[in-house]
């Protein structure tokens, strides 16, 4: 991984065009072809970015850009789409590179690991005619918990968490646009499955067209006698 520290404006070229002006930023390089445009604040996600696949040239400015006091260019092409991350740096602070080596890729809690074993096994829980493809579909950005067709066979990627926030709607949007990238797969629609999901959680993934879904952990253990309840 590559860490960049640098005063530069960044210019993103695609299904929609956005500039960043000139500020000082972090540069992320990641060894799968991701470049990645952060700022100190905003929380993890980036200001700009460009997903794998893609190809990043460095260039010497043009005659405009250096009398702009830019110093070096970045390219950054998708190889699948005309997607296009220009990256100007007139000033580099800092540039450190990284072998972080192979990653054992997350693990989750016993309760989420369960819970994706279990819809896993009963994957009609979605609907009607729903089969599973598999669980643990990686992509670039990290492993989607669970992919699936829906009963007209278009694809559904689920994200499970025990108590769903605005972070989990978060990351799997970001798996959705992604996944949509892909001729293979599109249309991708979305399901956030959870124990408990926060109000805020479903409004944006309701905004989003991500379909909620509320989970029973134990009537899926099958240690819940639903003809026992009261209410």
């Amino acid at each position: 991984m590559r860490l960049v520290i640098a005063h530069c404006s960044v210019t993103y070229e695609g299904r929609l065009n956005a500039h960043l002006p000139a500020a000082t930023r972090l540069l992320m390089v990641k060894a799968d072809g991701s470049v990645l445009v952060h700022s100190d604040g905003g929380s993890y996600k980036p200001l700009n970015w460009m997903s794998p696949p893609a190809t990043l040239h460095v260039e010497q400015p043009s005659e405009d850009q250096a009398a702009q006091g830019a110093t070096e260019v970045w390219r950054v092409q998708a190889k699948k789409s005309d997607d296009r991350l220009t990256v100007l740096l007139h000033t580099i602070h800092s540039d450190v590179s990284h072998d972080l080596g192979i990653d054992p890729g997350l693990v989750k809690d016993g309760v989420e690991a369960d819970l994706q074993r279990l819809l896993a096994e009963q994957i009609e829980t979605l609907g009607d005619g729903y089969t599973l493809v598999r669980r643990e579909y990686m992509t670039a950005i990290g492993p989607v918990d669970i992919l699936a067709r829906d009963s007209e066979g278009a694809t559904v990627a689920v994200e499970l968490k025990r108590r769903g926030d605005i972070d989990g709607v978060e990351q799997l949007s970001r798996y959705l646009e992604l996944m949509n990238r892909d001729p293979r797969l599109a249309p991708v629609r979305g399901v956030f499955a959870a124990q408990q999901i926060k109000p805020q959680a479903r409004t944006l993934a309701e905004d989003r067209g991500i379909r909620c879904l509320t989970l029973d952990y134990d009537a899926m253990r099958g240690v819940d006698d639903a003809d026992s309840r009261l209410f």
